[in-house]
């Protein structure tokens, strides 16, 4: 197999995010979402540790979106049929990214809970301290 070079390398994987980004709508929606919890990250002054789980969220649930793109073609190239296999693997790609999807709600809960309830001014009316 012939070396490729490193500017090589990171053209194909760029090339890779661009594919997904372009057709798979949920790749758009996580994006999308990311952004949105960026911004409010920005917006309530979260600190440094809270980035740390808010980003390890965003990135975990766009790595296995991605994953996901990439097992559903290989499994359409290898059995474009209908096949029992085939189903598990997309089925299981898939469940890899909604437990993903569930991790990054759940940091993103924990996260923003008390900056969003203090804004609002509920948070001493739900007697926190």
């Amino acid at each position: 197999m012939k070396r490729r070079s490193w500017g090589l390398v990171f053209r194909n994987a760029a090339e890779g995010i661009v594919y997904g980004f372009r057709t798979q709508r949920n790749v758009r929606v996580h994006t999308g979402v990311a952004l949105i919890m960026c911004a409010a990250g920005f917006f309530f002054g979260i600190s440094r540790t809270d980035w740390m789980f808010v980003l390890t969220a965003i990135f975990l649930v766009l790595v296995t979106e991605l994953m996901n793109t990439a097992v559903e073609a290989a499994v359409d190239l290898a059995h474009p049929d209908i096949h029992p296999l085939a189903k598990a693997a997309k089925d299981t790609a898939a469940g890899a990214v909604l437990l993903a999807a569930v991790f990054a709600v759940i940091i993103g809960c924990v996260v923003f809970y008390k900056p969003v309830l203090s804004w609002l001014g509920l948070y001493s009316f739900f007697g926190c301290s």
